[in-house]
């Protein structure tokens, strides 16, 4: 994973940070529970951050668009 998944802020673009939940993650993303926790193991997808006590996580938006659009990105570079 780039080194860019791993900012949590997104202050140089002054967009306000939003968290997602696991079910609005594998929406976006079009992946199983499974496989986002692979993924996560191989540190190809963003690491879920703690919401306060108990289990509770969730992920930064900023930080899965940009995994998104990195997947756009290398996708094209395969077409040409």
């Amino acid at each position: 994973m780039s080194r860019e998944c791993s900012r949590s802020t997104d202050k140089h673009l002054k967009r306000p940070l939003r968290i997602l939940r696991l079910p609005d993650v594998r929406k976006r993303v079009g992946l199983s529970k499974s496989q986002i926790y692979k993924l996560i193991s191989e540190d190809a997808f963003p690491r879920q951050i703690r919401l306060g006590g108990g289990r509770a996580s969730g992920w930064v938006e900023f930080q899965v668009n940009l995994w998104i659009e990195q997947r756009i990105a290398e996708s094209r570079k395969e077409a040409v």
